[in-house]
């Protein structure tokens, strides 16, 4: 038996004369949807597998197709006779356009059996001559295919051999997927051997040492696994004693290591190559001459052996020295490999003189977590699931790692400045933190924060985009979005399909004992975020900005700025400037009344509903009492009807509630409920009594113009305030009230039991109120019923993912974070919204 080892990634070239029995052998070994045929494409093209004249349109579209399949991930095996170079070398150039090994199965019979075959078949009209000629051609092919850039060659000569034959996967190098960690990663070391012991131990790593003292291994109790990503040597003190401990570790499984530019650098020299002495490999050399001649061997030895990149916990972690694009990961090629060495650059050079790094972690979506060194940072930065951790040790920074799973960097800093940085690590970056970048938003992304990740689809953020570019004001004023709010769990009491019952239990089964309950006014959200100053703040011209929840200004000029005026003068009066020490806050508010924004909405929506049923059912009604007048049998149906007008005389009531006239701003008030952020300071983290406390300041300074909020504060386990709370909702509900919402009492921050973020709120609406979600008639026990099954999960889910980016955005805010990134969080909310979720929940 010959076994044929291949890539689970390739193109598979089967070379061949005619009648040799390539497709037989495709059909044996590969599934039919991996096997590109040339006949088949003769005859997808010109309707007849045997008409040469349309071979070079029928190879064209075979070179497409495989295209497609290598470029989604998946092997590839091309049947043709591939006997020529030029048909060869086209297969080569697309595989190398894609990154991935061709490999090349021969299979060589004797020329009289292949002329037997060939001459059976009806649809074979060429004479011997022809397969001669192909005999000849498959002969001069032995020698030329490794040249050509086959990367493995198979060749089987003799039907019992091909017969005999098994296909064989293997997977690539960098294909450690099974590799399941926890992993340390280390960023680039450069010799600095005693800050690499240094943070082992702080990783909580046992070094183990040889009779000379020396560190030659390194054991984690816990079972970790440490990968390096590079840019062991140069520059520093000891790059032997770093590449002695590093070999170690690697040699007894302990470790993981990917080759970065400066080891490439070092193993040509050592293979005797003429290469530039420069960027401390002098030092390293210097270094070595110190170590016996087989060490050197050794080093050499082990860098050849190092893999471009690794592809590790079942595809969700890549480690490459330069970083590595999606295309590229799982991939073998020459370009991967430069990539994963080199990184990419723009052809420019900076200040400095050195290479100016294209940015491609802003412009990567993948959902493989990337992790990478090789261009020295002040501070490790999430952008777009890929984190560079070189933070410079042998420049007088710090070595960092991180841990994964955990997410967790850990540094130690450097004992001293070893080699000086031809670019201070402290530079400018090379974008200023106001330049916003289409790249940053624009398809398919992975968003990082301090809360969590979540992955933005590029149909959503296409739709955000819309709106930012379009309608949102200035993004440097669009600091906050606020998040979805989810309803309370569906309630089992007769008649209703809300209530503060399952509210209360819902965060009492997430640990919370303290809740807030806080009337729900109906009105329109409103974000304001006001300066001190009316002429000018902090984030551009203007004295601050009034928007949406979607981003937009809530009515336009000039009715903005005077609502903004109102604001500001109450916040003067209330003395909050000099309380909280900022010029500028900023506030999440409701609008009131609804009909001030909404009246369009109500007009075209609500009344035309309400004044259809009021007006078509009692007629209805007039012409079933005539009939039951002559005696027909309608009272059933009556009866449905009646219960149907008087359900609409609810509806239409439960939307008047809230509309009033308003002109401009007279007749309009404001009800804040929370104070976000102001100056260097996120409130997040204060409970919601200061918010209300601050919100009632507010109100007392211009009780005209704001509306208080009425709240009541719930210990769960005292049975008493439940039904307190219980009673005032039916009562806020039953005299036209929306219902309320449940918060925990701890704050916008607060966490459950378990350390992960509780929902912000929860709203519990009234049995009435819910009519003009749900349609008038919604409480007869067949919708309601139905109501009843409606699925929470992803309108939760989506709460939390826009809460945990709002904390974020507001932690950005007060921390002096570029625009950009503070813009790609606020971005990643309004994206969110564009989530298929059931709006009436």
């Amino acid at each position: 038996m010959t076994v044929l080892e291949i890539p689970e990634l390739a193109l598979v070239a089967l070379v061949g004369v005619s009648g040799s029995g390539k497709s037989t052998f495709a059909r044996r070994h590969f599934a039919p949807s991996q096997v590109l045929s040339s006949d088949a494409f003769r005859a997808m093209v010109a309707d007849d597998e045997n008409d040469q004249s349309a071979s070079a349109e029928a190879f064209d579209a075979l070179h497409y197709v495989a295209g497609k399949r290598l470029r989604a991930g998946r092997l590839t095996v091309v049947d043709a006779t591939n006997l020529q170079p030029h048909a060869r070398a086209a297969l080569v150039r697309v595989a190398r356009e894609h990154d991935v090994l061709p490999v090349a199965i021969v299979l060589d019979v004797p020329e009289a059996l292949a002329w037997e075959r060939t001459d059976a078949r009806v649809d074979r009209t060429f004479g011997r001559q022809v397969l001669t000629r192909m005999s000849r051609d498959l002969r001069r092919s032995y020698a030329q295919l490794a040249r050509e850039g086959f990367r493995k060659v198979h060749v089987l000569r003799g039907v019992d051999e091909i017969d005999a034959a098994e296909v064989r996967y293997e997977r690539l190098f960098n294909d450690r997927r099974e590799l399941t960690g926890p992993f340390d990663i280390v960023g680039d070391v450069h010799g600095c051997r005693a800050e690499l012991e240094a943070l082992l131990v702080r990783l909580g790593w046992q070094l183990h040492r040889d009779d000379a003292g020396r560190p030659v291994d390194a054991t984690h109790p816990s079972g970790r696994t440490a990968v390096f990503v590079g840019d062991l040597v140069d520059r520093g003190p000891d790059s032997p004693g770093v590449l002695r401990l590093v070999m170690g570790m690697v040699a007894a499984g302990h470790a993981l290591c990917v080759p970065g530019n400066h080891e490439q650098k070092l193993l040509r020299k050592l293979r005797g190559r003429n290469v530039k002495v420069a960027h401390g490999l002098a030092e390293t050399l210097e270094q070595l001459e110190a170590e016996p001649a087989e060490f050197a061997t050794d080093v050499a030895t082990f860098v050849d052996g190092l893999v471009s990149h690794y592809v590790l916990d079942g595809g969700q972690l890549v480690v490459a020295h330069a970083g590595l694009k999606e295309e590229y990961q799982g991939r073998a090629s020459g370009r991967v490999r430069a990539f994963a060495l080199y990184g990419e650059t723009t052809g420019e050079t900076d200040e400095y003189g050195l290479p100016v790094r294209y940015p491609w972690a802003r412009e990567y979506r993948g959902s493989a977590m990337v992790v990478y060194g090789h261009t020295p940072t002040p501070e490790p930065e999430w952008v777009n699931n890929t984190i560079c951790i070189d933070t410079g040790c042998v420049f007088g920074g710090r070595l960092t790692a991180l841990r994964h799973p955990e997410r967790e960097l850990v540094s130690v800093p450097a004992e001293r400045e070893w080699y000086a940085p031809v670019r201070p690590l402290t530079a400018a970056p090379a974008r200023p933190d106001e330049v916003l970048e289409l790249t940053d938003v624009a398809g398919r992304r992975h968003v990082e924060h301090a809360y969590g990740s979540l992955t933005v689809p590029a149909e959503n953020a296409a739709a955000a985009l819309e709106v930012m570019s379009r309608f949102a004001v200035d993004p440097r004023w669009l600091v906050w979005l606020p998040p979805t709010m989810a309803p309370c769990s569906t309630s089992s009491l007769d008649g209703y399909l809300e209530h503060p019952a399952d509210a209360f239990a819902d965060y009492r089964a997430a640990g919370v004992d303290r809740v807030i309950c806080e009337e729900k006014h109906m009105g329109s959200r409103a974000v304001v975020l006001v300066c001190r100053e009316p002429d000018g703040g902090p984030f551009g011209p203007g004295g601050g900005v009034v928007h949406t929840r979607t981003g937009r200004p809530f009515f336009g000029a000039p009715l903005d700025a005077g609502l903004l005026d109102r604001v500001r003068g109450a916040v003067t009066a209330a003395g909050l400037w000099d309380k909280l020490d900022t010029d500028w806050l900023l506030l999440d508010c409701e609008l009131l009344p609804w009909s001030a924004k909404a009246g369009g909405l109500i007009r075209e929506q609500y009344a035309g509903v309400g004044a259809a049923g009021r007006s078509a059912l009692p007629a209805a009604l007039a012409t079933l009492d005539a009939a039951a007048g002559r005696g027909l049998d309608v009272g059933g149906l009556r009866d449905l009807i009646a219960r149907r007008r008087d359900d609409v005389v609810a509806y239409s009531a439960a939307y008047r509630a809230y509309v009033r006239p308003t002109d401009g701003l007279r007749g309009v008030t404001l009800a804040p409920f929370a104070v976000l952020a102001g100056g260097k300071t996120s409130y997040a983290d204060r409970d919601h009594g200061w918010h209300l406390a601050l919100a009632d300041r507010l109100c007392a300074a211009d009780p005209e113009f704001f509306t208080p909020t009425r709240r009541q504060v719930v210990d769960l386990s005292d049975a008493e305030a439940v039904r307190a709370a219980t009673d005032w909702w039916l009562a806020l509900t039953a005299t036209g009230g929306e219902g309320m919402v449940v918060k925990p009492y701890a704050g916008l921050a607060a966490r459950s039991e378990r350390g992960s973020l509780l929902q912000p709120g929860i709203k519990c609406r009234g049995r009435e109120y819910l009519r003009i979600i749900y349609g008038p008639g919604y409480t007869e026990p067949d919708q309601l019923a139905a109501l009843r099954r409606r699925s929470l999960g992803r309108k939760r889910g989506l709460a939390l993912r826009e809460h945990a980016l709002g904390l974020a955005a507001l932690d950005a805010l007060v921390g002096g974070t570029p625009l950009w990134r503070r813009h790609e969080l606020v971005f990643a909310i309004l994206a969110c919204e564009s989530e298929p979720v059931d709006p009436r929940l």
